[in-house]
């Protein structure tokens, strides 16, 4: 029980993991993404795209209705 302690009280106190067991870690959790497929990440894209598209014809008519109103009560 000690041991373990210890080891964590110095790992904390030290701060800094070294470049190589950073690098490490980084690979393995990489190697834990569940990665999309080609398809996946093709339909995801379509998806985003759309509502992106979407989000920029309500802003747009918006801005539109908005400049009209404001045009047609200070004018």
């Amino acid at each position: 029980m000690s041991e373990t302690s210890n080891a964590s009280t110095e790992s904390t106190r030290s701060g800094r993991t070294s470049p190589v067991t950073f690098y490490r870690q980084v690979v393995a959790e990489l190697r834990k993404v569940v990665w999309p497929t080609r398809s996946q990440v093709a339909n995801y894209f379509v998806v985003v795209l759309f509502f992106v598209l979407v989000m920029m014809a309500i802003v747009a008519g918006l801005d539109y209705g908005f400049g009209k109103l404001m045009f047609w009560v200070f004018a």
